[in-house]
């Protein structure tokens, strides 16, 4: 079974991004069941990232990573968007079946306008080259957030379109595997973690910035003796994501008993973080000291992409007309 995820990279990678898919992303490539691709979205990211050396740089660094956080290139094809020409090939010619009222139903475009983010054609496409990251490799699962869940539906139904249109089943309709809740881990302001939001807690940045942003998770003002609220509290569920089940009774007394502060119970957090991370920071460190490494794994699982894409998109482009056609 064929598993495909990416990841922006428009910014460092944070908390969100390890809780809510690349964590799920190290485990899958451990089961035999699954033949699993990741790759690093830089196509997608520009859609906020218009430097092109600061594009390169941040695609890098997220590759560096990936592989930091345990993604391993003898188990799974960890490649580059943009080094897969076919993504952008096939994301064209699924746009000539994509109805204009689907996109524009689309929740996380209707947030982008509601957020007054100028909206762009790549912003208002977005879906259709998601379609055709999930589609050239013929995945039959994709990993996604409920939140993302739309986005996956929205991939089925272009791909029933085009084999409609084309009448033969050439593309393979991808089914959803759904993430728990812990897909959506919250910001310091309690809403979604992401980067675009700047609420994020950044991985692998200096201690002392991880430490401010972790002080600066919104709270209310329950006085240090009372027992404190879990309801909507980031700083709970923060700590109910990344507490061993073993520790977790006497942390949940955190909140439970009175006589614990906020800081307290931050530092907590911070302490966890650190902690969670420490093995991967020095991997991390030694990966950047040879990003030759980095960049021959992303060239490696490149190569092993085409060779999923490439019969994709030769069916595709037979039922589409394009090119000479099979010989006579």
């Amino acid at each position: 079974m064929r598993i495909v995820s990416g990841v922006q990279p428009s910014g460092s990678l944070h908390l969100g991004n390890y809780l809510g898919a690349i964590r799920r992303f190290a485990a899958l490539q451990q089961d035999p069941r699954y033949e699993c691709a990741f790759f690093v979205a830089d196509l997608h990211a520009m859609t906020s990232v218009h430097d092109g050396n600061e594009l390169r740089s941040l695609t890098l660094q997220v590759a560096t990573d990936y592989l930091a956080l345990g993604l391993d290139p003898d188990r799974s094809v960890i490649y580059r968007q943009s080094d897969l020409p076919q993504v952008t090939e096939l994301a064209w010619m699924l746009s000539t079946v994509t109805p204009m009222g689907l996109l524009q139903r689309g929740h996380a475009y209707k947030d982008k306008l509601a957020r007054g983010i100028t909206p762009s054609h790549g912003l208002f496409a977005y879906p259709v080259l998601m379609a055709a990251d999930v589609l050239i490799v013929r995945a039959d699962r994709v990993p996604v957030g409920h939140d993302q869940k739309q986005h996956l539906e929205m991939t089925r139904d272009i791909a029933a379109a085009f084999n409609h249109v084309h009448g033969e089943e050439v593309l393979r309709l991808p089914e959803a595997d759904v993430l728990p809740e812990t897909a959506v881990v919250p910001g310091i302001d309690g809403q979604k973690m992401s980067k675009s939001y700047g609420n994020a807690i950044p991985l692998f940045a200096p201690e002392g910035e991880i430490r401010s942003r972790v002080m600066s998770i919104v709270t209310d003002s329950t006085p240090l003796g009372a027992p404190k609220p879990t309801q909507g509290s980031p700083l709970h569920r923060l700590l109910e994501l990344l507490t061993p089940r073993e520790e977790w009774p006497a942390t949940a007394r955190l909140f439970t008993e009175g006589g614990h502060g906020y800081g307290e119970i931050k530092s907590r957090l911070l302490g966890l973080i650190l902690e969670t991370f420490r093995a991967a920071r020095v991997r991390r460190e030694e990966l950047l000291a040879d990003p030759g490494f980095v960049e021959a794994v992303l060239r490696a699982g490149g190569e092993r992409a085409k060779a999923l894409a490439d019969p994709v998109l030769a069916d595709c482009r037979r039922v589409c007309g394009l090119g000479t056609g099979p010989a006579p």
